[in-house]
């Protein structure tokens, strides 16, 4: 009788078991996800992927910076699981299978060296975008005087030399490619802020995590923004000086103030709609969870509306 109902009793615990979900712990998630692309979003990525694997230790994630073109190049030849592009994909990428979904959002910004000895009129009367288009793209400004100033000391005018999503985002600005731009090129996003900060006479442009310290909000990396007059009165106006920090930086970018482009969207991208559960739940933390690192690593958050559409995607 007693050897029945143990018998009873572990079939009883065998159908429970049977029809119960079989939920996968985060301890149980594990594997490897591979990532390169734009320095923009390396800074975040790097947050996301520390604060993900505080719940997920048995997952490895590699991260390479460089640039926006080496990140789609990557993902398209399946070389990484996840390319991450900071500019708009085009026709070719999409035929090609890639996938696109915002992230998060940032700029790109003009910059000169902090002990440029133009820098206090610079923030007087800004400069206006047809006066950037004719240092950028035609050439013709090729020393300070034609901004206003008495010196004739040539603007020496950097770019970026990889594949960039910041430079492709600043050409667009003027409605040009990344090789219709002037200047000396350079790589990374490091690299072009350091030739900019060893340069009084130099002018470039970088994102906005190298141009400011997310910690104090104040510039950094011995940078500074060039204002752009937005209302080309040939002076900056105090709706128009958003610079002094990044919090008033990014406030503009959210209100519109700051243009778009060179305002832009920033992408993880895989080839076809991501399956590997484990780079699935990766990006899924990142627009839920993740997002509460946005703001205090330098970026703008997506609208709500905006990350329910993205989240739509991986689901």
């Amino acid at each position: 009788m007693k050897t029945n109902r143990n018998l009873l009793l572990t079939l009883v615990v065998l159908i429970i078991a049977s029809i119960t979900p079989n939920k996968v712990s985060a301890q149980d998630l594990s594997g490897n996800i591979s990532i390169s692309g734009a320095f923009a979003l390396y800074p975040i990525t790097v947050k996301w992927a520390e604060e993900f694997k505080k719940t997920h230790p048995n997952v490895k994630i590699d991260i390479q910076a460089g640039g926006a073109g080496k990140g789609i190049t990557d993902v398209l030849s399946k070389v990484t699981d996840i390319g991450l592009v900071s500019r708009e994909l085009n026709a070719a990428e999409y035929k090609k299978g890639a996938y696109a979904i915002a992230v998060t959002k940032d700029a790109v910004i003009p910059t000169i060296s902090a002990t440029s000895p133009y820098r206090k009129v610079l923030y007087q009367r800004g400069v206006k975008k047809e006066a950037f288009n004719n240092i950028f793209i035609t050439g013709k400004y090729k020393t300070w005087n034609a901004l206003g100033f008495k010196s004739t000391a040539p603007i020496h005018v950097y770019t970026r030399s990889d594949a960039a999503g910041a430079a492709e985002t600043w050409a667009s600005y003027f409605g040009k490619k990344q090789e219709d731009l002037q200047g000396v090129a350079v790589f990374g996003d490091p690299g072009l802020a350091q030739a900019v900060q060893r340069d009084p006479s130099g002018l470039g442009f970088n994102n906005i995590v190298y141009i400011y310290d997310t910690k104090t909000n104040k510039p950094t990396n011995g940078i500074v923004a060039v204002p752009i007059d937005l209302n080309n009165n040939g002076k900056l106006d105090p709706d128009e000086n958003f610079y002094n920090d990044i919090d008033q930086l990014i406030a503009a970018i959210v209100s519109g103030k700051y243009p778009s482009p060179p305002a832009r969207d920033l992408y993880f991208v895989t080839t076809g709609k991501p399956n590997n559960a484990v780079v699935k739940a990766f990006i899924k933390y990142i627009l839920t969870d993740g997002q509460k690192f946005v703001t205090e690593a330098g970026y703008i958050k997506l609208s709500k509306e905006k990350l329910t559409k993205e989240l739509a995607k991986v689901k």
